[in-house]
């Protein structure tokens, strides 16, 4: 996407993160993604700033020109409507859930202004930092490669629970995600076969495993099952570049949202795992996926999803130009019958 085409900030706002920047203890990239403004805008932005003081930030002719592009106010009541509908939902994520579900094209950087303009949304003073480490060698499809790891959850009056989970590494899309009592050997090696299960993929196909040292993965046992299996074992190590940090940042992410409840039994726990699982595979648009969901890459149809979203943001910018310069001509009619009579 060309950024500069439809992102509209006013002085003031450029100015405002700017501000926003420059007092942050975060890194300006993280806090401008976080924005949904690309870093080469911002410093452009700053760059002007520094030469010419806040006149630097003044929108050039060419943009205040381009009226017929302005969002009419009917779609910004609807996208404050949908943001008040789906509060947990990022600008980024409601942008595109708006242009999935409505069938109506609008940035992520028009959808943050819309609802700061409605006081519905200000500025992040902190952002929450992914993983940084990752492998320095792209998986390149899927089933190539899978993460996998065991994070706890307590549930009153039972104790501890392990959640057992496998990822795809190239889509994120989650196989697994089993509640168990336990944490051995055992447990991970049913853990991967149910994944194998449900991935359906054959014995020649099997895919590279990455996890980390905990005691369940260097059991002997365990490796003599992957040998068995034709697995190969990649175990990452803290702060390493072979770090299973997208598995990691996926428990971190689960567990903000299920552990704002209380659980009394692992059937009620396993539950609303498996609740969370269909959405963050199936609903969850993903930055890093091009904003496409885990299920849409691990199953073939982003390609699909890519062009459908296209032609409806070539629909969504013809509509319209089109309803403005017949705005313009019903004008343009009435002032001439004006002059007339």
């Amino acid at each position: 996407m060309k950024w500069k085409k439809y992102m509209r900030f006013t002085k003031s706002e450029k100015m405002e993160i700017i501000k926003l920047i420059d007092g942050s203890n975060i890194s300006a990239n993280r806090t401008l993604k976080e924005l949904g403004i690309p870093s080469s805008t911002f410093y452009k932005w700053y760059k002007k700033y520094l030469q010419k003081g806040m006149d630097g930030l003044t929108t050039n002719k060419r943009s205040q020109n381009r009226v017929w592009n302005k969002i009419p106010q009917q779609e910004r009541n609807r996208v404050v409507d949908i943001a008040l509908e789906k509060e947990a939902l990022t600008c980024r994520e409601l942008a595109w859930h708006i242009t999935d579900t409505e069938k109506r094209y609008i940035s992520e950087s028009s959808v943050y202004r819309i609802l700061r303009e409605r006081g519905l949304i200000t500025a992040p003073h902190h952002i929450v930092l992914s993983a940084a480490n990752e492998f320095k060698r792209k998986t390149t499809h899927v089933n190539e490669m899978w993460q996998t790891d065991f994070s706890y959850f307590r549930i009153t009056g039972w104790g501890n629970y392990y959640m057992s989970s496998v990822m795809d590494d190239y889509s994120r899309f989650l196989i697994v995600g089993d509640l168990l009592s336990t944490m051995k050997a055992d447990d991970a090696r049913a853990t991967i076969d149910k994944a194998i299960l449900c991935s359906g993929i054959s014995e020649n196909q099997m895919p590279n495993l990455l996890s980390d040292n905990g005691s369940c993965y260097i059991a002997q046992e365990f490796r003599a099952y992957l040998k068995l299996k034709g697995i190969h074992q990649i175990n990452g190590a803290p702060c390493h570049p072979q770090t299973q940090g997208k598995i990691e940042r996926y428990h971190r992410t689960i567990k903000n949202v299920v552990l704002l409840e209380n659980y009394y039994s692992p059937e009620e726990l396993q539950r609303a795992i498996t609740k969370f699982v269909h959405y963050y595979n199936y609903e969850r648009n993903h930055e890093s996926l091009d904003n496409m969901t885990p299920a849409d890459v691990y199953f073939g149809r982003a390609e699909k999803v890519r062009r459908k979203r296209e032609k409806i943001k070539r629909e969504t910018m013809f509509k319209r130009k089109e309803d403005y310069f017949k705005q313009k001509l019903i004008l343009e009619k009435q002032k001439l019958e004006v002059t007339l009579n």
